[in-house]
């Protein structure tokens, strides 16, 4: 038996429609692009959305389109991918991390406080593997200092907070339909904002930064990138939004299967938290990510990570700590900088997660993990 990581779970209404796609000849953007749009639309409250080839040219665009560059700083979660950094980067602004709820992993607000400055404009912050922020305490803060808000929802299509979807409220909302995420569209992502004039600058930016004139000529007031989804991607895309409530559910029912069955010397520190009080259906879990007691173990991460693989089951590092790479570090950025996410990023392992598993699945994975670490125990 061999547990894959990740992997996307299509069917034949996926390949149904990616054929008629490819029959009919219109394989670039075109009209089931639109119609995905107008579905995420409505999946998210009706808030203009528009597609993109990934969520993180959804953030570079969306930094582009706030006016972020040279002098402006920005606040980042620190539990997150590598492109969050990457894009305040490449657009010229500073990005400024800030360290993370050791239990969470979701920013700290507090943190957040002690790193704002004048010069701060937007926050970043990530619903990490899928579990949303603290909504209320986030835009309470973002009122407070004046900060657009850029929701890294990469990990949480599919999670709501007290109910509400997340990316129906709040500022802007990004989201990633990789084939690792909850739905896909092979490669690609989205960008929910509230005002139509937005969404109209999205589709500028994501296409060279070509606007059409009134004589039919073209005009370029912004050198903007190559960003725009294919119809192939978007009706496989269409067709996952069907299923992605269940999607939800299903992994939902998997991670307490996890929370049931992994071994009882992993604190309670060290597992994923379920959800918010009262609110555990809110969690897509798009990721299964534990810390292991390396205090406790006679072998290293990457060791566990073989014998597992080993075993049969394919494991993960989700994430790294994104200020101690290095172009970072060259920045300044060090160890002992957010001490949070130092210690997670040392001593995390994602587990298998997807809606391809079932129970036996996660059951072989818990039983190969109490035998892989009762053989590492000091």
């Amino acid at each position: 038996m061999t547990i894959a990581f990740a992997a996307p779970l299509l069917g034949e209404e996926e390949f149904a429609a990616s054929d008629a796609v490819l029959r009919s000849g219109w394989i670039a953007s075109g009209p089931n692009v639109l119609a995905l749009e107008n579905e995420l639309s409505a999946y998210f409250a009706g808030r203009p959305t528009r597609v993109l080839t990934s969520e993180t040219a959804a953030l570079e665009v969306a930094l582009q389109m706030l006016g972020i560059g040279a002098g402006d700083e920005v606040l980042i979660g620190a539990q997150t991918f590598f492109s969050s950094g990457n894009m305040v980067e490449k657009v010229g602004a500073r990005a400024v991390f800030v360290d993370v709820d050791l239990k969470s992993r979701n920013i700290d607000m507090l943190d957040a406080a002690r790193r704002v400055t004048a010069k701060t404009k937007v926050i970043i912050p990530t619903h990490y593997a899928g579990l949303a922020c603290d909504m209320d305490a986030l835009y309470a803060f973002a009122a407070e200092h004046k900060l657009r808000v850029i929701e890294d929802a990469a990990l949480a299509v599919g999670s709501s907070w007290q109910g509400r979807s997340i990316g129906s409220f709040g500022d802007i909302a990004l989201f990633s339909f990789h084939p690792n995420k909850n739905m896909t569209t092979i490669e690609g992502g989205a960008l929910v904002c509230n005002e139509v004039l937005d969404a109209k600058r999205v589709e500028v930016l994501r296409f060279h930064g070509i606007s059409r004139l009134p004589d039919q000529t073209r005009d370029v007031d912004f050198p903007g990138g190559k960003f725009n989804m294919t119809d192939v991607s978007a009706a496989i895309g269409r067709a996952q939004l069907k299923k992605l409530d269940g999607f939800c559910a299903h992994r939902r029912s998997l991670a307490m299967h996890y929370l049931q069955r992994l071994p009882a010397f992993l604190a309670d520190q060290l597992l994923p938290p379920a959800g918010h009080a009262g609110d555990e259906a809110g969690h897509s879990w798009n990721m299964f990510a534990i810390r292991l007691p390396l205090d406790q173990l006679s072998q290293s991460r990457a060791e566990i990570m073989d014998a597992m693989k080993a075993r049969g089951v394919a494991t993960s590092v989700s994430y790294e700590a994104p200020h101690l790479t290095s172009v970072f570090r060259k920045q300044g950025w060090n160890v002992g900088d957010l001490p949070n996410t130092e210690l997670i990023a040392n001593s995390t392992l994602t587990l298998p997660l997807h809606a391809g598993l079932q129970l036996e699945d996660i059951d072989f994975v818990c039983d190969s993990l109490q035998l892989v670490l009762n053989n590492a125990k000091r």
